[in-house]
């Protein structure tokens, strides 16, 4: 299973109902996300330029966008932005090959590196 990061804005008319009638909004997204065969690991809502995120496990990519086409299509948000999480494992796996593997890449023309 994957890990992703949900990070939303809700549109004006969804705040406006959420503050008329309060309600349980991880419950909401808890449904979605088990639909899918995922879980809902925290949730929380957010102050600045977003309104709220979630971290989500899914047990593919598939899943994962077929959960966020669902919450973006239901209309209740202006950006739904998902973001895929590494593991600190994952992420030395990912360091160690980087070190082990030739690319020949090269910077742009003209590109001075930091430091």
């Amino acid at each position: 299973m994957a890990y992703y990061l949900y990070r939303w804005t809700y549109k004006d008319p969804a705040i406006q109902a959420m503050r008329e009638t309060p309600q349980d909004r991880p419950a909401q997204l808890r449904k979605a996300v088990e639909a899918f065969d995922g879980k809902l690991h925290q949730f929380f809502y957010a102050l600045g330029d977003i309104d709220g995120i979630a971290i989500v496990e899914f047990p593919d990519n598939e899943s994962c966008v077929a959960c966020s086409l669902t919450l973006t299509g239901a209309g209740g948000t202006t950006s739904l932005v998902t973001t895929a999480l590494l593991s600190p494992e994952e992420g030395y796996r990912a360091m160690q090959k980087a070190k082990a593997t030739t690319t020949g890449y090269k910077t742009p023309v003209g590109y001075s590196s930091h430091g």
